[in-house]
């Protein structure tokens, strides 16, 4: 598998990454090890997870993998830390939370450090420098090497990226990890221009939109998806609808044309956009992750990369328009614009 920058550091990632959010809960030990034995002999090096995945378990079934199937040195470990656990805060990025949850992340996994580290939201109650330090300290404390943020804003995500860049010694944001599909391209107005203009490579979560991007819904609801669980239907409801399904069909329309499957169409796609260092793959099962990663043998042809966007384009207007076209792109602009 090849393997690509993140953003303008020096971390070199495989370009599809596994995801582990159904780890411990809908994924049992045994189908996560057979899932991480697929994605290795791949060629595949970079695990995601989240401290609040399985209230824990994720990290816990991680770190008992890595005893037995692979070198802790051979592959990157990213988590997540910053989602409160009062009902009254969902958000906690003060630095007590935060580096006594990497502490706890740390004893789960059974390692000493992890390769990227995560805010995993934007915490408005909590004094930006605190939230940075903590990162710093995280960092020239050995148990961090790279840090990095996860569903923010664009305005927020400069911000944040352009503290750490103030100062000499302050660890700089490497990645964003984001929602990003064929039925999610809202990041495209503000989030993928601020992580161009600042070196951020962008790891993309449920590229497969949630799983609708598979054609699975195109005929109601499989009783072994996720939208026939109580706890992950609302997760996916919100592609039910008529948008997404003229971009399904589109999508399976591509893969029957080129002899494969419509999941590997999608993420296709989505891994050769703009910025785009590795996909998330997010699969339930060893089966559907195999299937995932034939998607790394496949070249969309340009014209049916060009007509998935057409099909799929959100509608932008001013001021982002400026910025995605750049200068000039349509003409000046008119005389009563100012």
């Amino acid at each position: 598998m090849q393997q690509r920058p993140l953003g303008r550091s020096g971390l070199a990632v495989s370009r599809l990454a596994l995801g582990t959010m159904t780890w411990g809960r809908d994924t049992d030990p045994d189908d996560a090890a057979a899932q991480l034995k697929l994605y290795l002999d791949a060629g595949g090096t970079l695990i995601d997870t989240a401290d609040v995945y399985g209230d824990g378990d994720a990290e816990t079934v991680i770190g008992s993998l890595l005893d037995h199937l692979v070198p802790r040195d051979e592959v990157l470990i990213a988590t997540k830390a910053g989602l409160g656990h009062s009902p009254h805060r969902r958000r906690d990025s003060s630095r007590g939370h935060l580096l006594r949850t990497l502490d706890a992340s740390l004893r789960r996994l059974g390692t000493d450090y992890v390769d990227l580290w995560q805010l995993h939201g934007y915490d408005p109650h909590t004094p930006l420098e605190e939230t940075m330090a903590a990162l710093d300290h995280a960092v020239h404390t050995g148990r961090v090497r790279y840090v990095g943020v996860s569903n923010l804003a664009g305005w927020q995500t400069a911000q944040l990226a352009t503290w750490q860049r103030a100062y000499p010694g302050r660890a700089p944001i490497v990645a964003t990890q984001v929602e990003y599909s064929l039925l999610e391209r809202g990041i495209e107005r503000e989030v993928l221009p601020a992580a161009a203009a600042l070196g951020l490579g962008v790891l993309p979560w449920s590229p497969l939109g949630r799983g609708v991007l598979t054609g699975k819904y195109r005929n109601g609801r499989p009783l072994d998806s996720r939208a026939a669980t109580d706890h992950l239907a609302p997760f996916v409801q919100t592609y039910l609808e008529p948008r997404s399904s003229s971009i399904v069909e589109a999508v399976v329309t591509a893969a029957a044309g080129l002899g494969v499957e419509p999941l590997e169409v999608a993420l296709a796609w989505i891994r050769d956009r703009p910025g785009v260092a590795a996909p998330i793959l997010g699969a339930r099962t060893a089966g559907q992750l195999q299937g995932a990663l034939l998607s790394d043998d496949l070249t969309l042809p340009a014209e049916i990369a060009h007509a998935l966007d057409d099909v799929s384009a959100v509608p932008v207007g001013y001021p982002e328009r400026e910025g995605l076209t750049g200068p000039g792109a349509g003409g000046p602009p008119a005389a009563d614009a100012y």
